[in-house]
C-alpha cells in the first residue's frame, strides 16, 4: 500500500493521463463508467427493494452499489466525480484549467449517456415488474425523495458523498492488489450509500429510471404508487435538472476538490513545491 504522500505524487501523474486522452477515448470511457455505475444502482435497487428494516436496507443497497466504483477502477473507465481529483495536478501545475475542463465535460457527457442508455434498457426489459412490480415502484420512489430535497439539503449530500467516493478512489490507487483496490473501495461507497448521501452520475440513472418507471401502467395500477406525489410536477426532467442534477453535481465537485484533491494537495505536494509547511 503507497504511502498517502506517494498516492498524492500518483496523482499528479494520473491528471496528467487522463487530461492527454483523445476526446473519442474521454467519451467512450464516460459512457463505460456511467454505465457501470448504473447496473450497480440498478442492481442496488433490485436487492433492497424489498428488505426491511431500513438499516439493513441501506446496508444492503450500499453493499451492492459499491460493484459500481470497482468496476470503473478495475474494468477501466472515466467517472466525472472521481476525476475531481485531478485537481491535484491543476494545483501542482502538471495540468491547465482548460485541459481539466476539457475532461471534465467530456466524460460527464459520456457518463450520462451510459446512465440514460441503462435506464433506457432497463425499461424495455420488463424487470421492474419483478416481486410484482414492487421493484419498479422502489424505482419511482427512490427518484421521487430524490427530487424532493431543498437545493441546500442536495448540495450539502453531494458534498458528503464525493468526500466518500474521491476517498475510494484515493485508497484504491495506493493499493497494490485487485483484492486491496476492492477492500479500499467497498467500505466508503458502502458508508455514503447507506448513509443516503447523493452521487450525481448514479442520479443520472436513477431519476430518469423512475420518470420512465412511472409512466408504466402496471406499476401506476399499485395502489401503493405515489400518484398524488407526481402531481408536483418535481418527477419530471425540468425537475431532475434543477431539484436534483445541478445542485447535487456542485455539492460532488466542491466534496472531491475541496476536501481531498486540495488538502491532501497541500500536506503532501505544496511543501516539496517550495509552499512551506
Amino acid at each position: 500500500m503507497l504511502s498517502p504522500a506517494d498516492i498524492a505524487k500518483q496523482f499528479m501523474e494520473i491528471s496528467k493521463k487522463k487530461a492527454s486522452l483523445p476526446l473519442s477515448s474521454m467519451l467512450v470511457l464516460g459512457f463505460l463508467a456511467g454505465a457501470f455505475i448504473a447496473l450497480a444502482a440498478q442492481g442496488s435497487t433490485v436487492i433492497a427493494s424489498d428488505v426491511s428494516p431500513f438499516g439493513i436496507q441501506r446496508l444492503v443497497a450500499g453493499s451492492s452499489f459499491a460493484t459500481g466504483l470497482m468496476l470503473v477502477i478495475l474494468a477501466g473507465g472515466e467517472l466525472f466525480t472521481g476525476n475531481s481529483l485531478m485537481t491535484v495536478g491543476l494545483f501542482s501545475g502538471t495540468i491547465s484549467f482548460r485541459e481539466l475542463l476539457r475532461n471534465w465535460v467530456t466524460v460527464y457527457a459520456g457518463n450520462f449517456l451510459g446512465a440514460l442508455a441503462l435506464a433506457g434498457l432497463m425499461n424495455s426489459s420488463g424487470l421492474w415488474h419483478l416481486n410484482g412490480a414492487k421493484v419498479g415502484l422502489s424505482v419511482v420512489n427512490t427518484a421521487l425523495g430524490k427530487v424532493s430535497m431543498s437545493f441546500t439539503e442536495a448540495l450539502a449530500r453531494g458534498v458528503l458523498c464525493n468526500w466518500l467516493v474521491c476517498l475510494a478512489v484515493w485508497i484504491a490507487t495506493g493499493a497494490q492488489s485487485a483484492s486491496g483496490k476492492i477492500l479500499g473501495i467497498f467500505f466508503p461507497i458502502m458508508l455514503f450509500v447507506a448513509s443516503g448521501f447523493e452521487h450525481s452520475i448514479a442520479n443520472m440513472y436513477y431519476i430518469p429510471a423512475g420518470i420512465l418507471a412511472a409512466h408504466d401502467p402496471k406499476i401506476a395500477a399499485l395502489p401503493a404508487f405515489p400518484s398524488q406525489a407526481l402531481a408536483t410536477g418535481n418527477l419530471s426532467w425540468g425537475g431532475f435538472l434543477a431539484k436534483n442534477l445541478l445542485p447535487v453535481t456542485l455539492g460532488n465537485i466542491i466534496g472531491g476538490v475541496l476536501f481531498v484533491g486540495f488538502l491532501y494537495w497541500a500536506v503532501y505536494v505544496r511543501p516539496a513545491m517550495g509552499g512551506g509547511r
